[in-house]
């Protein structure tokens, strides 16, 4: 286990990502300063290491991550946590368009608001948002949970399958097939779990207060009769 720093105005993602995919060790903390927006830091990690964006990340920050547990210290660009399998990617601003996008394991957790289509086709991962999110997050999302303390813009849920949304906040509009559901004590127990694992900043939040958005699955079947409308 040993700690390695890198400045992003000497040394180019390329080296970095190589580092990391190639000589890192297990357990290594490696911290990254003066990101300045640059695209694809830390892309395909596939082992258990501790990483630090010092700074604002450009596209795709932590895609595809595996085991690797990143911080962000500022804001991220489109698709953070894109298809990521394992680990943690935690936010410390804001996500713009695509987060957590078909990501199948992990937690993604931002502090601030998410962009555009949070979660779309989510197939297992975990996703926590402190703020709000916007329009068509969720959207094909087919397994895994999304918890949202803040409010949702047009179409949240849009053609669920199996994943579940946990809203805390308003809905501007439910999208094709998404509905509310009674909330259970697993729901509770689940949205109580999330908001532990997403750190410090996420328990004055209460699981009493969320409310569950599942699939009606009707769009499960081919419905000649529906005429485009659901």
């Amino acid at each position: 286990m040993g700690s390695v720093t890198f400045d992003l105005e000497q040394t180019p993602v390329r080296e970095i990502n190589h580092f990391i995919h190639k000589d890192a060790d297990i357990g290594d903390k490696i911290a990254i300063t003066n990101a300045g927006g640059a695209h694809s830091i830390a892309c395909g990690c596939d082992k258990e290491l501790e990483i630090i964006i010092d700074g604002h990340a450009g596209y795709y920050a932590g895609g595809m991550n595996k085991d690797a547990e990143i911080t962000i210290s500022g804001s991220a660009g489109t698709g953070v946590g894109e298809n990521m399998m394992s680990g943690k990617i935690h936010v410390k601003g804001f996500a713009s368009n695509g987060a957590g996008a078909s990501a199948h394991g992990g937690l993604l957790v931002i502090n601030g608001d998410a962009g555009l289509r949070c979660g779309i086709s989510l197939k297992g991962g975990d996703i926590v948002v402190g703020g709000s999110v916007g329009s068509f997050s969720g959207f094909m999302a087919q397994a895994g949970r999304m918890v949202i303390c803040g409010n949702a813009a047009d179409a949240l849920g849009d053609s669920l399958y199996e994943a579940i949304i946990y809203l805390r906040g308003e809905v501007k509009s439910l999208g094709a097939d998404a509905q509310f559901e009674p909330m259970t004590d697993d729901d509770y127990a689940v949205v109580a779990e999330l908001l532990s694992q997403a750190g410090e900043d996420f328990k004055k939040f209460d699981p009493k207060e969320f409310k569950r958005i599942a699939s009606s699955k009707s769009l499960y079947h081919w419905n000649s009769d529906a005429n485009q409308e659901y």
